[in-house]
Formats: C-alpha cells, structure tokens, sequence
C-alpha cells in the first residue's frame, strides 16, 4: 500500500471517529444530583470515622456544635431527606447528641441515616428528580456547609482532613 493510500486511511478512520469523541457525556440532571448527594455523604462519613475519638468533644468556640454534635446534626439532614423523599410528611426535627455517647454510635447512626437517605434517593425516579430536586438539593447544600466547618475543625486540631491528604 502506499504511503498517499495509508493517510488516506487513517485520515478517514480518524474522520469517522470525530462523532463518538464530540458527544456531550454530560450527567442529567438526576444523575448529578445523586452524584453531588452521595459524594458528599462518603466525605463527610470519612471524616466521621477518621476523626480521633478523644477529639469528638471538640468545639472551634465554646458556643458552638463539638465535632461530634455536627455529626449528629449532619444525621438529622440525612434522616430528613429519607423521609421527605419517600413523600412523609416531616419536619427537619434535630437528632439528640446525648443518645449517641461515643465515636462508634455516632458513626453507626450517621451510616444508617446515610445509608436510608441514599437507598430513598436511589429509588427516587428520575422523571422526579427532574420535576423537582428537593429535599435533596437543600441537604446536599445544609452538608456542604457542614463539611466545610468539619475541615476547621480538623485544621484547629492541627489534623488535615482526608480530602486533603495525598
């Protein structure tokens, strides 16, 4: 063959390629919003279990949440999002940090509500999460604000935060 027959070739080929690698792959909708939702339930349980357990009763500031009452916070978002997304009717009622004593019932808890609100969300059509993103855009944006408050908490600490580290 010669070599003018051989560019012509790959030049075609390459061509007939150009469609496949022009095609948006952008997410939908739905698939972004369970994306954004779990992505950051997996940060915020990372931390939740990285976290040295002596420093679960740490507060930035004496009037402020210890690393552990943001945890449990952080719950009751998840718990709300279970619950509103499976159609109940449901106030965002605090979690009490009293009833989970220690590192390991924070972390059992915050799996479960995890765990709930991402099952809830999986099940969630997508035609649904087209007509409307809620509850889950407004705990995705209530856990993001948190996860950047549970990176202070690491830097005070003189920890730097899983996301962080290489």
């Amino acid at each position: 063959m010669s070599l003018r027959k051989a560019l012509y070739c790959v030049a075609t080929m390459l061509l007939a390629m150009v469609p496949a690698f022009s095609q948006n792959n952008a997410k939908t909708t739905p698939e972004q919003i369970r994306s954004y939702f779990t992505g950051v339930d997996k940060q915020i349980l990372t931390m939740a279990k990285d976290f040295p357990e002596d420093k679960y009763n740490f507060r930035l500031r004496p009037e402020m949440r210890s690393f552990g009452e943001v945890m449990v916070h952080l719950a009751s978002g998840n718990v709300y999002a279970a619950k509103a997304g499976r159609g109940e009717n449901v106030k965002w009622d605090e979690l009490n940090p009293k009833d989970y004593k220690n590192k390991a019932a924070i972390v059992a808890m915050l799996e479960k509500a995890i765990a709930d609100s991402e099952a809830t969300l999986t099940a969630e059509s997508d035609e649904a999460l087209t007509k409307s993103v809620e509850p889950w855009l407004g705990v995705l944006q209530h856990s993001s604000e948190h996860y950047g408050l549970l990176v202070a908490y690491y830097r005070a600490s003189g920890l730097v935060p899983p996301a962080s580290r290489k």
